[in-house]
């Protein structure tokens, strides 16, 4: 298939090689020029055929709202957009009303695997109409594990960003869980090989998973984390989440104190919130604050 893709960075970087080695067509546009492959979003839609499908990858608020402004006025009816970023599901709904109006469809995609997706194959979560969900299939089936899993179309409009937001809490708990383990093990006068108990969970125990085999990579790299300085950023999945979880009258006490951990993290050094700003990194290649000399 041919498909626009707009916003190479870490992320979309990766999906474009990715879908252009599964052989579909993918004509890119970013700000930096030095990986595009147009000049504008103008020329993109120009070298789209009818009807076109354009993948915005770029970050959740304004530049989002911004880009898809500016493709409503450029894209044809019977064209789709789908909304690749971290955004808010009350904004895809307002969006697909919006480009309703013009004959322009609209999917929320939620997409996970950081810059480990290229090689992977990601997490794709979808919301739309079953008809738009299909005809975008090959791009999805192209992006996600060759295994054949790690796809679900979750619902109406809204519900791929809505299970991708739930995915991204959960993520915040499971994280918070390992952090907290990680400084019990090392506070304690009893445990000599920290990094060598973390590497021993990932075969046969009940916790193994990727996140434990991005910490135990952490470990290898800097078994003390001496490097890192015990602050985590939160991109603002976790927020709607524990929102959501209010909005809905569930209780949500774990993913809701990781998210005040991470509050927590940005007043004072923590090793737990070293323990995330390395998972962080591992996964996504999310910049990460070096301890200076006096704080390792």
């Amino acid at each position: 298939m041919q498909l626009g893709l707009i916003g190479l960075g870490k992320m979309g970087g990766n999906m474009a090689t990715r879908l252009r080695e599964k052989g579909h067509d993918v004509i890119g546009f970013d700000y930096n020029p030095e990986v595009r492959d147009v000049d504008s979003l103008a020329e993109l839609v120009q070298r789209l055929e009818a009807p076109r499908i354009v993948w915005l990858m770029v970050p959740a608020g304004e530049p989002t709202a911004a880009t898809i402004r500016e493709l409503s006025g450029l894209l044809e009816a019977g064209d789709l957009i789908i909304e690749g970023g971290n955004s808010h599901y009350v904004d895809d709904r307002k969006r697909a009303d919006e480009l309703k109006e013009l004959g322009i469809h609209y999917v929320d995609a939620g997409v996970s695997g950081g810059v480990w997706g290229r090689q992977n194959g990601y997490g794709i979560m979808v919301g739309g109409a079953p008809e738009d969900i299909e005809r975008a299939k090959p791009i999805f089936d192209a992006l996600t594990p060759d295994s054949g899993g790690g796809y679900v179309h979750a619902g109406g409009v809204g519900a791929g960003h809505f299970v991708k937001m739930v995915h991204n809490g959960i993520e915040y708990g499971m994280m918070q869980a390992f952090a907290e383990g990680y400084e019990l093990m090392a506070a304690s006068d009893i445990v000599d090989d920290v990094p060598g108990t973390f590497d021993s969970w990932r075969e046969g125990t009940v916790v193994r998973s990727w996140l434990l085999d991005l910490l135990v990579r952490a470990l290898e790299e800097d078994p003390e984390l001496a490097g890192l300085r015990g602050y985590a950023q939160d991109s603002g999945e976790g927020r709607w989440t524990v929102q959501a979880a209010v909005d809905h009258a569930v209780p949500a006490p774990v993913i809701t104190a990781a998210l005040f951990a991470r509050f927590a993290s940005r007043q004072e050094d923590s090793p737990a919130m070293k323990v995330i700003a390395a998972l962080r990194n591992q996964f996504g290649g999310h910049a990460v604050t070096r301890a200076t000399e006096d704080q390792a």
